[in-house]
């Protein structure tokens, strides 16, 4: 630059016009050529240091671009889903996170390279597939496609194979469980009601009439025996009843010893009908012998407990006057209850009369007690839609008591059969899948069929072989990547149809 201001200088100073010529003077031409090299030389200097700064530049940046061209990211929830820069998944909206240190590519699904094979299929019915190259049912040439050589097809529509590897398996929490034999039982878990033995319950009343004396059964819930005193009637019937008793008695000693035989069997009849009489007022002949040896009319009837049990029932007072058949007391023998359960008309085929029964009360920890089905209703509730089912239920100890409410676990035998992890079925309306475990990574969808609920698992009735995996978990991820590849299958041959050339003809 000072080189430059200097021929400035001496241009104007020294450099003149020549009048004559009207060109400049040779001073001014010299002074014009050195400014023009000093120009060419800076530019050819500023153009050497922008090139030198460029290349440091870039040779500092190579390393970092490579890094993240090299860098991988993937979804958490769809593992197929990789790419080479930072952004979202297309499936679920979630951010795509990097591979962590240490994973290579080669632990994404989409690096595994399987070998493929070309197959052929019409283009008119896709579901018409063959191995050779040929024309279909309909005379048109099959057009050829990759699938992966020795992968199983899918037997489920709408699903297609996936290939999940290990380190996606274990971000996944994706586990295995296993196709079994093994001897199945079906449980039926309902609720019951505890209620009397209608067999064991004993109504007391009377059959003459008369007014009640005295009442040895005080409270309801009163606990009895056998035999024991319930209370006492006065009644004029029975009073006569007695006298007429003893009267028939001493005429029978009188005729014993007269000569008409007729006589004395007119009054062994009259005796006898007076003794029924006594009987079918339920006078027991103990009290009936007792009558007759010592003569006196006993004033009161005592009515006896007929069995052992409680009283649950008692609607007298003492002074209260009695009709023949009004209800005074029911005794009931608890020591054998009957529980009514509800069972619902899916599990109606699993219950039978005879099969033994388990009734546990929610509140009581580890006490259970043994039962049977007696009897099925032959009508449905079309309250609850249910069927009542009554269960006999041995109560020695006296635990259950009236209205209680229990669970009934009733367990009917499948037999030995195949039995498939509950976790690992898959139910929709008209179908029942699961994801079967084909090795090398490949995750197949299969169509079984499953029988009923035991003890956490299925019974298995076809669709899978004995000792054959399943997911048991992560399922709805593995089934959502198997719906995606699906459909973008059928994407794929519905693009290669659309551009397929029309053919036609039959071979000739």
């Amino acid at each position: 630059m000072k080189l430059s201001r200097a021929c400035s200088r001496r241009l104007y100073a020294c450099v003149r016009w020549d009048r004559r010529t009207r060109k400049p003077s040779r001073t001014r031409r010299r002074c014009l050529m050195r400014q023009r090299c000093d120009y060419i030389v800076l530019v050819l200097l500023g153009g050497m240091l922008l090139f030198t700064g460029c290349s440091k530049s870039d040779q500092h940046s190579t390393a970092p671009s490579l890094q993240r061209s090299s860098a991988k990211y993937h979804c958490p929830m769809h593992p197929t889903v990789v790419s080479d820069k930072p952004g979202d998944c297309q499936i679920c909206g979630m951010r795509l996170v990097p591979f962590e240190r240490g994973e290579s590519q080669a632990t994404a699904p989409a690096q595994a390279a399987p070998k493929k094979k070309t197959m052929y299929r019409s283009t008119m019915n896709p579901n018409e597939v063959s191995d050779k190259p040929g024309k279909d049912s309909m005379g048109m040439d099959m057009v050829p496609f990759e699938i992966e050589e020795g992968s199983e097809k899918s037997t489920v529509q709408g699903l297609a194979t996936v290939s999940i590897t290990p380190a996606t398996r274990e971000r996944m929490g994706l586990t295995l469980g296993t196709v079994e034999k093994k001897a199945l039982f079906h449980d039926v878990r309902t609720s019951a009601r505890i209620v009397a033995d209608e067999t064991r319950l004993f109504r007391v009343s009377t059959k003459i009439e008369g007014w009640v004396d005295k009442l040895f059964v005080n409270v309801t819930g009163q606990e009895v025996k056998k035999g024991d005193p319930l209370l006492t009637i006065y009644s004029p019937d029975l009073v006569s009843a007695q006298q007429e008793y003893l009267i028939a008695a001493k005429t029978e000693e009188k005729l014993a010893a007269a000569t008409s035989s007729d006589a004395f069997a007119g009054s062994q009849s009259l005796l006898a009908a007076a003794r029924r009489r006594l009987q079918l007022w339920d006078i027991s002949g103990e009290q009936i012998d007792r009558l007759a040896k010592t003569g006196e009319v006993e004033k009161n009837l005592t009515l006896q407990s007929p069995s052992s049990g409680w009283v649950i029932e008692k609607s007298v007072l003492p002074g209260q006057k009695v009709m023949p058949g009004d209800p005074l007391l029911v005794v009931a023998d608890l020591t054998r209850v009957w529980g009514d359960a509800d069972i619902y008309q899916s599990d109606l085929l699993y219950v039978k009369v005879g099969m033994p029964v388990e009734i546990s009360i929610p509140d009581w920890e580890g006490k259970a007690f043994k039962g049977t089905v007696t009897f099925l209703s032959p009508t449905l509730s079309p309250e609850t839609r249910t069927v009542k089912a009554r269960l006999e239920i041995d109560n020695a100890e006296l635990l259950l008591r009236p209205e209680m409410f229990a669970n009934a676990h009733l367990m009917y035998p499948l037999g030995e059969t195949l039995a498939i992890p509950e976790a690992a079925v898959m139910r929709t309306g008209d179908r029942t899948y699961a994801f079967k475990n084909a090795g090398e990574g490949r995750l197949i969808p299969v169509e079984i069929t499953i029988g009923p609920r035991a003890n956490g698992t299925f019974q298995l009735l076809s669709g899978l072989s004995e000792g054959d995996k399943v997911v048991t978990s992560a399922n709805f991820l593995v089934d959502s990547e198997s719906s995606l590849k699906a459909a973008l299958e059928a994407m794929a041959r519905r693009g290669e149809t659309g551009t397929q050339p029309a053919t036609g003809g039959h071979q000739p």
